[in-house]
């Protein structure tokens, strides 16, 4: 409900996914629960989820359901969470706006004379107007960052391969990039980031994807909190 009042107003959902109701009746009966049991999760329009669209902004993909969801959608529902939006991004995804032919402008939730950014806009207007928790986007350039800084938000763009894209539009580009491409979480603070890595890098996602690197979360890593030692000590 909040979502579906946050993008009236700002634009940001692409498309509500079916299925949700099914899949917390489904929760209900496992025995595990999962990290991110019951917990809604907003999805950036770009990542395929099974039934809907993942155009990216462009209308030459639209029409082309997609047949199956993406790694990373599957780990989700593994773990309890329950993707129920896409949201919007700018056309071809390479813009620090959130425009596009399909879907139009979407815009800031706190100033509607401004942008959200991007590409990952949808998804940082979704959260800072409070109709999502936590929500995946993706970064090449900074497209959860971003968005993120725009929106007053957190966000992480992880290690490259260290989640699996597979598959999805980010995934399947004609040309090469420099930079890898990688799906990371947003939310409003940092243990929902924590959280939500935590529940992504486990056995489903190394199953799933063997191009991933199976290395797990580390909470002591995290926990330890030690600041980056300056460049000069790292040269020395």
């Amino acid at each position: 409900g909040e979502a579906l009042e946050v993008t009236q107003e700002v634009n940001c959902v692409t498309d509500f996914i079916h299925g949700c109701e099914d899949q917390l009746q489904k929760l209900k009966k496992q025995k595990e629960k999962g990290l991110l049991y019951g917990i809604p999760v907003s999805i950036k329009d770009h990542v395929n989820c099974k039934g809907h669209v993942s155009s990216g902004g462009m209308v030459k993909f639209l029409g082309q359901v997609k047949e199956e969801d993406s790694v990373i959608v599957q780990v989700l529902k593994s773990q309890g969470a329950i993707p129920f939006v896409k949201t919007n991004n700018p056309q071809t995804m390479i813009n620090y706006d959130c425009s596009n032919l399909i879907f139009g402008q979407t815009l800031h939730p706190l100033n509607h004379q401004k942008s959200p950014g991007g590409s990952s806009g949808g998804e940082g207007a979704l959260i800072a107007g409070g109709g999502s928790i936590l929500g995946i986007g993706s970064d090449i350039a900074g497209s959860i960052r971003l968005p993120s800084s725009f929106c007053g938000l957190c966000g992480l763009k992880p290690t490259g391969d260290r989640i699996s894209t597979c598959p999805s539009t980010c995934s399947d580009r004609t040309f090469v990039l420099a930079v890898t491409g990688m799906l990371g979480p947003m939310a409003r603070d940092v243990d929902s980031l924590a959280l939500c890595m935590k529940a992504l890098l486990c056995k489903e996602m190394f199953q799933l994807d063997p191009t991933v690197p199976p290395i797990p979360f580390d909470e002591e890593v995290r926990l330890k909190g030690n600041p980056m030692p300056p460049f000069a000590q790292k040269q020395s």
